[in-house]
């Protein structure tokens, strides 16, 4: 009832009343007073969106005061000394390798730049899954890292909180938050009931509630400790939770949590006694996996519905494996109690799936350490629970993210990650959940023994391995392996490694290849990826984070053990897939997460622990089996590139490169080749060479025989799979990573085999480096060590810019001496993804050799490098060189290559050779090299006497005995004894006796029985009859085999001394005594080609045995030709045919091809020759030369020359394009600067657009607009700039080219309905075609002809030429065409920029657009120039300019319109006119001369008269305006002046009138002007309320002149431009300051001074055909005469300024941080949102939103429609987040590129990798020269269209 009265009540009273209440000492009727308030307002029947309940809790905590004040007070209590900002996904933070002590330490901006991190190696990331900062974390930062605030720990000395204010708090949010938590209660609904989206109803509607939650965390840490108080105190739960008794509601809410606990399978405790005793059976049965939910149903009637789904679509039947109860407490597992308010909102939080705002909530409370124990604990209680929800969940992705969210903060932390490892059993947990998740989704092996198969692996289809839903766990177990404390653990507990052990096992052979031999695969599967990832991630990452603990002696005890389970685990795995020693044929997995842990901690033991090898080994049969599986994905990698596997797709490529590639070889290959080495130096050589070509499937090939059958390789297969056996073979005995390289070495090694592949750029190359894949490892990429290694190694190639060439970046490439030292190509083998990565190395290493003169002719062959000692335990690798089985298979191969049998190739020789010279290099200990020649007797088993490679070199073997076909040449058809001496005769029969047999795989079966038989006594099992499987017979039964015995005589040496002349193609290329001329130069050997590497062979041999080098000398010494064995037949004559045929028609081929490249070489130099001069004559209608004849066109298209016609008129390829480029210029040449501050702003107000704009409406209120329009030029914004490549064309081949295009359904970027095409001769890109003027070069002369007419007489003829009414021209092709170029000039550019008149249409209004259009790019031509014509003739621009003929096809539109002769200025200009007073009052006036502007009045005339214009009139139009310019001057000069100084002139020229040449003086003319513009008062009188600025500096008459001629200069300029492009005339270069003396002589308005050296004064060019003091007169009394409304408009119309600076981009900040952190955050001024991707506009500094469709403006977007306004659809914008640059040209748009670079001159696309990044100025200048010169759309080549969508 009491209750019912206080609602009603003021809430601020009664919550001042309340709290007074409270504050007594007897404070029980407050207590009950609040509560029953609370149990009304605090109704969870009520719904949650009725916001009242919130308001009263505000007013309460606050009691009474409001409640902002009340958190300001509660803030300065703050006792926080940790930052603990808590970020969302997409969040840009920092962080520091420098400061951080865990990988994961993160800080958010504001610390970061508040801390001092300079020199650190940092980076900004955007965030993935949210997280929080670390600032003042010392157990996850060095302390040094801190910022400011958190270093001085401010938050310590903070006063305690006061009693009174915590009172009302903590009585009001307990009740607060468990009706949060009734809310969620009675919101929840199973998912299966549910779809997704009630769910997001009920968090929607709490959205208040839990905001004003977190808005509590953040009032800092006292608030903080109060909440944690609430959430942890398990009384007030117990009070809370259950409800009262009377509470029906509270009851039902109860029961509805209990059955959401029952439905998630966790069972509360008390009912867990219940059911326990009830069902004995399922908890025994189930034992550890007594997991959630699916395992153990929690009541009967819930039956395992899910499960049954499962198995029916899964590949095969399912197995769910049951584990025996290993784990220490079943109950962890499936019991939950909730004691707190925090465990139920956890869990709450999980089952609806980790909304965001309780994340952060949750998060937010993290500072508070005894709250972060307490959820830590709590959150390793559910951990189960999670991960069985995140299965579930549909969005697994984003719940990952929010899961690692949370537990990144927990774990990272050591101690707190070894307390809940001892207290909670995290360890067990989360090895218990992985194998959960794991078993739902395996599938039985098919790997070996498909029937009999005891294995399970997981089956990759599978969504969980597909979308890597295991990840947020996997990443928890790494983050936490990465402690030392926890790791230590896990290896000590041995059945938590059986456990693990056994859930690797489930990786091992998972993803089975069968390679497919009848037709291709249907579908390919693209699993692979997720099996590599998973091997990846949930294999090795742990196997490196746990070997990053096992460095030293003292953890020998943990490498023991891992290496006893891996070999037990191995033991299982063979006995499970039915593995004895044969491999099922045709399948291959390149995943063996078993073998590589073997391999890695044996690889660590030796390495850092000093173990022994033998210690740690299993037995030879162990062994044996171990090698099989990785060898056969090293034969497997062979056959893929031989192409035996394209039936299976594309996919299997995939594997093989991802096996090697640079993220992943580390933890795959090699392991693989470490272990394979381990063996090899363990087992019998013999038995290990013969297996490993007994598994690249080339034993059949090893004969000594010309022709031989392979049973299993197509004939084109065998010789990459012979070059693969012997690569590998050479990889296996040279590589050294793990066999004795230091660290340093490595990364030395594996930096310069990329760089040698490709020049390099940093971050490539940090990402190309395979790194110790746990970040703790210290070989961190960006270490220090890195660094230096690289600066080592490596020179850096600065980027190099050329204007129209492509944005290199800095790269790295290998300095001269690590190609003479060190370039290894093995190595580079081992490490290319591609094949042509190989060749690419070959090729860069042969052009070094070339450059530096060490080898030039020929190709040079891979060099052979020295490589670091074994390692002690490895010494057994060498024995695999010193065995007979390699040595015969090399003496085949000698004799084989020796012989040009087929399928033989250079690389084989090559790396034969290889192996024979690591086996001179690596001798083996035991052999005491025997000097006596050997005892042939004694050798009749095998081959060789010995063992020893250098004792066998010398070695000669006489006969061979082979199995051929019966075809074979070998064969003996006449079975008789060849004629010979008695003698040999009687030799012949022991040489039949002693031909050595030789064959691989019988060799290798004794050896394996042999150990067998040694080690087992049941051998009986393993001797299978294993004929048929070896030699199967094809259908097709070849020729019976015969055995034949050939003759050899050879040697090793022998063999290599015949290969060497055969190579260099000439007898006895090694005289006898050149033994002795090598030692004189023993370094020569190092590069070249194969002749070199044989010498080199030959020269050890010979150093190391006196026998050896006693045969060669021998050897040599007998002459001999190149004698093939006997019994030699057509056959291989034949073969040799061949070659020399192929041979030939290769040369013939090469000699075609480089005919063929020359031709086309002149025929484009040809083409392409525009720029010579003589072309350049034709293209100039105004040519100097007097030609007879018409000007003759190229048509590019059908390559005929001809003039241009009428009928059949020829054009210029051109690019119209609209350009606000002059409009963007400014007074000042100092670019404009980006704001970064919120102070800093660009006013647009100064540029040249604007002011043209202002002038232009500000004479329209006065004047007359047909006048208006005629005094000014528009097309500073939006003007058309015409810009040609200078190719002509016919304009009907045009048209049937532009059809071609159209029916061309491959689009390039362009659209041909908007008429876009590229050059049919240059490719440049072009819209339009401009018609040439068909002109006879006679008129030329005529124009020319200087003539002696007075000044006076020519102007007369002017007017009397302006009278002439302009003709229509006659209908022809030509005038039809130039009527259409002027519609595409005008659909160019949009309606705003052409419609400046009052009454839109008219024809003033097309008349003012064109002669702007002439104007325009006259003006762009200048700017080009940079601004004058000091440069003189020799610019690029003139080359290509298309003025001409775009002047005539403007001045034939525009003689269309003819001047009112009543109106028309030149009278004006020329004649005193009487006084009129026909100015009406209802007409406006006309504007007044000194109004107008001059360079557009020279282009009306020219343009309106007409053509071809004499160049005497030229000049005499230029000369009156000249006049009018001048006084112009003096006018606007005289406004400048102080009252005074104007007095002080104005009577100091008057004396000077009368002079005799009074006309020409500027003191006389200036005051004369003066005393007319003052005859009205108000004309000057304006300044006088501003203080005139310029009155400090006294004006001298060189000032004068100075600013006379500056103001002249624009208009000469112009005009003389207008010459050369008129009459050809040449721009003859000058010194800036004689600029003006230049023009004025080249305009004819100078005569040429004998003596230049006197002062130039602008006066003296005038010339004046009336009075000038008459005329000036009129022209002043024109602006006198305005009323006197007008007088200050009439003075700003006077000072008009007519030199604009260049034009420029932005100028843009140094560091790109500063305009990242201002940007990025920075809302738009249109949406006021903060935009997803903020963009800048470099012209003008406008920020706009990126494809934004908030700022959309009819179906267009921001950048798009910003483009059109500031740019006439040019825009360059800068993209904030991505750090890149786009260009927007009309109706595309392409990326430019960055502009900004990091320290080592790369491009930082997208942040990713967030280092500093620095303005590269030679960048920017060239992005604004494309901008200025409009070279856009020729030099960058990718563009798409955009659809307004940008």
């Amino acid at each position: 009832m009491m209750a019912a009265l206080l609602i009603r009540r003021d809430k601020k009273s009664t919550a001042a009343h309340l709290k007074a209440d409270l504050n007594r000492t007897d404070n029980s009727s407050g207590v009950r007073q609040l509560q029953e308030l609370l149990d009304c307002v605090l109704n969870p029947e009520k719904t949650a969106a009725d916001t009242e309940a919130l308001d009263w809790c505000k007013c309460l905590i606050a009691g009474g005061e409001g409640f902002e004040e009340f958190c300001k007070t509660f803030r300065s209590y703050d006792n926080a000394t940790l930052c603990g900002l808590v970020w969302t996904a997409n969040f840009v933070a920092y962080r520091c390798r420098t400061c951080g002590i865990s990988p994961c330490m993160s800080l958010c901006a504001e610390c970061f730049n508040n801390g001092d991190h300079t020199g650190h190696d940092f980076n900004m990331f955007r965030s993935q899954a949210g997280g929080a900062c670390d600032c003042g974390d010392s157990n996850v930062m060095r302390e040094t890292g801190f910022c400011r605030r958190h270093r001085l720990r401010t938050g310590e000395n903070v006063p305690s909180v006061p009693r009174d204010l915590l009172l009302m708090p903590e009585m009001v949010l307990p009740r607060f938050i468990i009706c949060i938590i009734q809310y969620l209660r009675d919101g929840y609904t199973e998912p299966d009931t549910s779809t997704e989206r009630d769910l997001q109803k009920v968090l929607q509607q709490l959205e208040p509630q839990i905001s004003f939650l977190e808005e509590l965390t953040k009032m800092g840490g006292a608030m903080r400790t109060v909440l944690t108080k609430i959430l942890t105190n398990q009384q007030t739960f117990k009070d809370l939770s259950m409800g009262q008794e009377e509470n029906v509601y509270a009851k039902k809410n109860y029961e509805n949590y209990l059955s959401a606990l029952k439905n998630s399978g966790l069972v509360s405790v008390e009912e867990k006694a219940q059911t326990g005793a009830a069902e004995p059976t399922q908890g025994a049965e189930t034992g550890a996996l007594v997991l959630q939910g699916a395992a153990a149903p929690a009541s009967p009637d819930e039956s395992n519905k899910e499960e049954d789904q499962d198995g029916e679509q899964s590949i095969g039947q399912r197995k769910r494996v049951k584990l025996s109860s290993t784990t220490k407490d079943p109950s962890i597992m499936d019991s939950l109690k909730h004691k707190c308010f925090l465990e139920e909102l956890l869990f709450w939080t999980i089952k609806y799936e980790f909304p965001q705002k309780m994340v952060t909530f949750l998060l937010n409370m993290l500072p508070d350490q005894d709250y972060k124990i307490t959820f830590t604990k709590t959150f390793v209680q559910h951990y189960a629970f999670i991960m069985k929800t995140l299965m579930k969940s549909h969005e697994s992705d984003t719940m990952s993210n929010r899961i690692v969210h949370i537990s990144v903060q927990l774990f990272s932390n050591e101690d707190l990650a070894r307390h809940v490892t001892e207290e909670c059993q995290l360890l067990d947990i989360m090895v218990t959940v992985l194998l959960y998740m794991m078993e739902s989704c395996l599938i039985k092996s098919e790997l070996q023994d498909e029937e009999n198969s005891r294995h399970v692996v997981v089956n990759c289809s599978e969504a969980l391995l597909k979308n890597n839903t295991y990840w947020p766990l996997v990443s928890d177990f790494i983050n936490i392996l990465s402690h030392q404390s926890v790791a230590k653990k896990f290896l000590e507990d041995h059945s938590l490694l059986m456990l693990w052990m056994s859930f690797v096992s489930f990786f091992q052979g998972m993803n089975l290849n069968k390679r497919e031999l009848s037709e291709h695969v249907e579908f390919e599967s693209q699993t692979y990826y997720a099996a590599f990832a998973a091997e990846l991630e949930a294999c090795a990452q742990p196997m490196w984070g746990l070997l990053t603990h096992c460095k030293v002696k003292e953890t020998q005890e943990y490498t023991k053990t891992v290496v006893r389970y891996c070999l037990e685990t191995l033991q299982i795995w063979f006995d499970a897939i039915g593995f004895v020693d044969e491999l099922a044929p045709n399948q291959v997995t390149f995943h063996l997460p078993l073998h590589r842990y073997y391999a890695m901690f044996l690889s660590k033991a030796v390495k850092c622990q000093g173990l022994d090898l033998e210690s740690l080994l299993p037995d030879q049969e162990m062994l044996m089996r171990i090698m099989v599986h990785p060898l056969q994905i090293q034969a497997s990698l062979s056959e893929i590139h031989s192409n035996m596997w394209v039936r299976n797709g594309l996919q299997i490529k995939g594997q093989a490169m991802t096996y090697v590639q640079s993220h992943f070889c580390n933890s795959m290959i090699d392991p693989d080749i470490f272990l394979l080495q381990v063996c090899a130096s363990r087992l019998d050589p013999d038995y290990f060479i013969s297996s490993v070509f007994e598994r690249f499937k080339v034993v059949d090939l090893l004969t000594m025989a010309s022709v031989h059958q392979n049973t299993v390789l197509d004939g084109e297969q065998e010789r990459p799979m012979l070059e693969g056996a012997l690569t590998f073979l050479v990889i296996l005995s040279s590589l050294r990573i793990h066999l004795g390289m230091s660290d340093d070495e490595i990364l030395r090694a594996e930096m310069v085999s990329q760089l040698c592949m490709n020049d390099r750029t940093h971050s490539s190359l940090l990402d190309l480096i395979p790194e110790n894949p746990n970040p703790k490892s210290g070989i961190v990429p960006g270490s220090c060590s890195f660094e230096e290694m690289l600066s080592a190694v490596a020179d850096f190639k600065a980027p190099v810019f050329e204007l129209g060439g492509s944005m290199q970046q800095g790269m790295y490439t290998p300095k001269a001496e690590v190609w003479e030292k060190e370039f290894d190509p093995i190595m580079v083998i081992l490490r290319t993804v591609y094949r042509r990565d190989v060749q690419s190395a070959m090729d860069r290493y042969s052009a070094f050799l070339k450059q530096s003169g060490m080898h030039t002719t020929g190709n040079p062959w891979p060099p052979y490098k020295e490589r670091t000692p074994l390692h002690l335990c490895y010494k057994g690798l060498d024995r695999l060189l010193h065995c007979k089985t390699l040595h015969i298979v090399i003496f085949t191969l000698l004799y084989k290559i020796w012989l040009d049998h087929s399928n033989m190739s250079e690389h084989v020789l090559c790396m034969v050779l290889y192996l024979i010279e690591l086996g001179l290099d690596n001798q083996v200990q035991e052999d005491k090299e025997d000097e006596e020649p050997c005892i042939e007797e004694h050798c009749h088993d095998s081959w060789f006497p010995g063992t020893n490679l250098l004792s066998n070199l010398h070695h000669v073997i006489n006969y061979v005995r082979v199995r051929v076909p019966e075809t074979a040449p070998e064969v003996k058809r006449e079975r008789e004894p060849p004629a010979s001496t008695s003698a040999e005769a009687s030799n012949f029969g022991q040489n039949v006796r002693e031909a050595q047999v030789f064959s691989l795989v019988a060799e290798r079966r004794r050896k394996f029985q042999e150990i067998i038989n040694r080690s087992s006594t049941e051998a009986s099992q393993v001797v299978r009859p294993k004929s048929s499987s070896t030699r199967w017979v094809p259908p097709g039964t070849p020729p019976q085999l015969v055995t034949e015995i050939l003759e050899i005589h050879e040697s090793m040496l022998s063999l290599l001394i015949k290969l060497h002349q055969k190579l260099s193609a000439k007898q006895n290329s090694l005289s006898a005594t050149w033994l002795e001329d090598m030692d004189a130069n023993p370094n020569r050997h190092v590069h070249g080609d194969g002749i070199t590497a044989i010498e080199r062979i030959l020269t050890k041999a010979a150093r190391r045995s006196h026998q050896s080098k006693r045969s060669i000398q021998e050897i040599c010494g007998k002459v001999f030709p190149p004698v093939a064995p006997k019994k030699n037949s057509p056959t291989a004559k034949k073969t040799m045919d061949k070659e020399e045929r192929r041979q030939r028609a290769r040369e013939r081929q090469q000699k075609l091809l480089a005919e063929f490249a020359s031709r086309q070489k002149s025929f484009m130099e040809t083409a392409m020759d525009v720029e010579s001069p003589d072309a350049e004559a034709a293209m100039d209608l105004g040519a100097s030369e007097v030609k007879e004849s018409e000007v003759l066109y190229d048509c590019v298209i059908c390559g005929q020359s001809g003039p241009s016609t009428e009928d059949r008129p020829t054009g210029l390829v051109v690019l119209l394009q609209a350009s606000s480029v002059l409009g963007h210029r400014c007074k000042s040449d100092e670019a404009k600067k980006l704001p970064t501050t919120d102070e800093e702003r660009i006013y647009p107000a100064d540029t040249c657009g604007a002011a043209h704009d202002v002038r232009l409406a500000l004479m329209q209120s006065f004047f007359k607009d047909s006048s208006c329009l005629q005094s000014v030029s528009i097309g500073w914004d939006g003007g058309v700039y015409v810009q040609t490549c200078g190719h002509t064309l016919h304009i009907d081949c045009h048209k049937s080219y532009m059809e071609s295009l159209r029916n061309d359904q491959v689009m390039q970027g362009f659209s041909v309905d908007k008429g876009e095409f590229t050059c049919p001769l240059c490719r440049q890109f072009a819209n339009s075609v401009l018609p040439c003027r068909p002109g006879r070069s006679t008129e030329v002369v005529s124009w020319h002809m200087p003539s002696n007419k007075n000044t006076s007489v020519l102007v007369k003829e002017v007017e009397d030429l302006q009278e002439q009414l302009g003709l229509f021209p006659t209908e022809s092709n030509l005038s039809k065409e130039m009527e259409l170029v002027i519609k595409d000039i005008k659909n160019t550019t949009q309606r705003k920029y052409m419609d400046y008149g009052k009454n839109p249409g008219s024809p003033d209004n097309d008349f003012l657009f064109m002669y702007s259009v002439a104007r325009t790019n006259l003006e762009l031509e200048l700017v080009h120039r940079g601004g004058n014509l000091c440069s003189g003739g020799a610019s690029g621009a003139a080359k290509r300019s298309c003025l001409n003929q775009l002047f005539h096809v403007l001045a034939m539109h525009m003689r269309l319109y003819s001047i009112d002769s009543a109106y028309n200025p030149w009278t004006r200009l020329t004649q005193v006119a009487p006084s009129r007073d026909d100015c009406l009052d209802d007409e406006r006036p006309e504007v007044p001369m000194l109004f107008r502007d001059c360079p557009s009045l020279l282009i009306i005339f020219v343009l309106t008269m007409p053509q071809p214009l004499c160049k005497e009139h030229f000049i005499c139009l230029v000369k009156m305006l000249y006049n009018l310019q001048y006084t112009q001057a003096l006018a606007a000069l005289s406004a400048k002046f102080s009252p005074e100084e104007r007095q002080a002139w104005s009577t100091s020229g008057a004396l000077k009138k009368n002079a005799f040449n009074a006309e020409k003086s500027y003191e006389a003319l200036l005051s004369h002007v003066i005393t007319e513009l003052s005859k009205v008062k108000t004309v000057y009188d304006v300044n006088t309320e501003e203080p005139s600025m310029l009155s400090t500096s006294v004006w001298s008459p060189q000032s004068i002149e100075y600013s006379l001629q500056q103001f002249c200069l624009p208009y000469l300029r112009l005009s003389c431009l207008l010459q050369h492009h008129l009459y050809g005339d040449n721009l003859s270069g000058c010194p800036e300051e004689e600029e003006f003396s230049g023009l004025a002589g080249c305009l004819g308005l100078l005569a040429p001074a004998p003596q230049p050296s006197n002062p130039m004064y602008s006066a003296s060019c005038l010339d004046w055909t009336v009075s000038a003091f008459n005329l000036m007169t009129q022209w002043c009394s024109e602006v006198t005469g305005l009323s006197d409304t007008h007088a200050e408009k009439s003075m700003t119309l006077l000072v008009q300024d007519l030199q604009w600076a260049s034009p420029h981009l932005l100028h843009l900040p140094d560091n790109y941080n500063t305009i990242f952190q201002y940007y990025h955050k920075k809302a738009c001024t249109a949406c006021k949102k903060v935009p997803k991707d903020p963009a800048l506009c470099l012209v003008c500094g406008t920020f706009v939103c990126l494809k934004g469709l908030c700022c959309k403006q009819q179906g267009i977007c921001e950048c798009v429609w910003h483009s059109q306004h500031c740019g006439a659809a040019t825009g360059i914008f800068l993209l904030i987040n991505a750090s890149v640059i786009i260009i927007i040209r009309g109706h595309r748009f392409c990326l430019w590129g960055s502009v900004y670079l990091d320290a080592h001159g790369e491009e930082d696309r997208d942040l990713r990798r967030g280092k500093p990044l620095f303005l590269c100025v030679e960048r920017y200048k060239v992005l604004e020269q494309q901008w200025v010169s409009h070279t856009f759309d020729h030099i960058n080549k990718r563009w798409g269209p955009h659809y307004n969508g940008l």
